[in-house]
């Protein structure tokens, strides 16, 4: 079973690192390992948390409303279910267990969780240990993010005759949420984008009531999760006849840029490299001031995971990740241009989902 290799190879990690208990409480994370609930409702609520030891045993703690559905996915003799105070049961089991230190991922964990949290235990800051084993995706992983990727496309391939004068934004959301749901996802991956005319030069512009107008641009961003895995792609497309030559040549620089970038994917290619393909192109034509955010970010059971595909904290690629490619140049007289592929990065070079 897939759970039980990645819960060794984290263990691997952690006896590297010499880190005997870890805290898993980023649902994300707590989901690769055990198959136990992908989301939480907020920061300050949590259906549970895996206790990972280095040498075991693993424990899946919940509260009671979770009970039955944890030992769906976890021993039932290992499932620890706390009441309140949530924060000071889950302290005293720990302490049960003989656990001196607690090392817990401090990125997702509300402050005042950690602060109570750190009264009780003594506390370690993690480092990303389980997003470390979730950059490379196995073969499983690799066939639900092309599935939800070709569900995308399908959604796409229905939603652009629906582009009609007179929609709006709103409207054309809706759309694209009824068909994702229709065709099988679960949820979306992330609140749709879609901008007409100006409002396209927002790279997150929220749908609103702007009709769509007989000649202009429309940028839509989207995304639908199947099988717990996401999608995500942007297109612009220009509706009407005649598009104005400013708007050809940005989408031909955008997808010139995006070309340039993507055929340097291969494993041992940093991710900064990649973001400086791209802007360097656009520097070379004298529009890298219009584009604005980093060429793109890992993608799996979360829209948005590492690698980041930036010049922050670049990463080296490597076979079984999976990436977006997306630049964008944005003008708030007319609109934006953003043009979105996911990459596998594969044994020799990449493949374009």
């Amino acid at each position: 079973m897939p759970h039980a290799r990645r819960l060794q190879s984290l263990k691997d990690l952690m006896q590297a690192r010499d880190i005997d208990a870890l805290l898993v409480t980023h649902p994300a994370n707590r989901f690769y390992l055990s198959g136990f609930e992908l989301h939480d409702g907020q920061c300050n609520e949590s259906s549970g948390c895996l206790l990972i030891r280095s040498n075991g045993p693993d424990w899946l703690l919940t509260d009671a409303r979770f009970t039955e559905e944890a030992r769906r996915h976890w021993p039932g003799e290992h499932v620890h279910v706390y009441g309140a105070p949530r924060v000071e049961k889950i302290a005293a089991f720990v302490r049960s267990l003989g656990v001196t230190e607690l090392w817990v991922e401090i990125h997702a964990m509300c402050a005042q969780m950690y602060l109570e949290l750190g009264g009780m235990l003594n506390l370690c800051q993690a480092p990303r240990l389980v997003e470390e084993l979730r950059t490379v995706k196995d073969e499983a992983e690799l066939a639900r993010l092309k599935a939800s990727c070709e569900l995308n496309h399908r959604v796409y391939d229905a939603l652009r005759p629906q582009l009609v004068p007179g929609v709006t934004e709103r409207e054309v959301a809706w759309m694209l949420e009824q068909e994702f749901r229709s065709r099988g996802a679960e949820s979306l991956s992330f609140a749709p984008i879609v901008g007409f005319g100006p409002n396209g030069a927002l790279p997150h512009a929220t749908p609103g009531d702007a009709r769509l107008a007989a000649q202009t641009p429309v940028l839509i961003d989207m995304g639908g999760r199947l099988d717990g895995y996401c999608s995500d792609q942007t297109r612009t497309w220009w509706i009407g006849d005649r598009p104005t030559d400013e708007f050809r040549r940005t989408l031909e620089l955008v997808q010139e840029a995006q070309s340039r970038a993507i055929v340097r994917v291969a494993p041992g290619v940093s991710t900064d490299e990649l973001h400086a393909t791209a802007k360097e192109f656009f520097a070379r034509h004298g529009v890298a001031e219009h584009f604005t955010h980093s060429l793109g970010h890992g993608i799996g059971l979360e829209t948005h995971e590492a690698p980041g595909v930036g010049p922050v904290r670049p990463t080296v690629l490597a076979p079984g990740m999976v990436i977006t490619v997306e630049p964008g140049l944005y003008y708030p007289e007319w609109g934006g241009v953003r043009w979105e592929h996911m990459i596998v990065v594969t044994e020799d070079g990449y493949e374009v989902l």
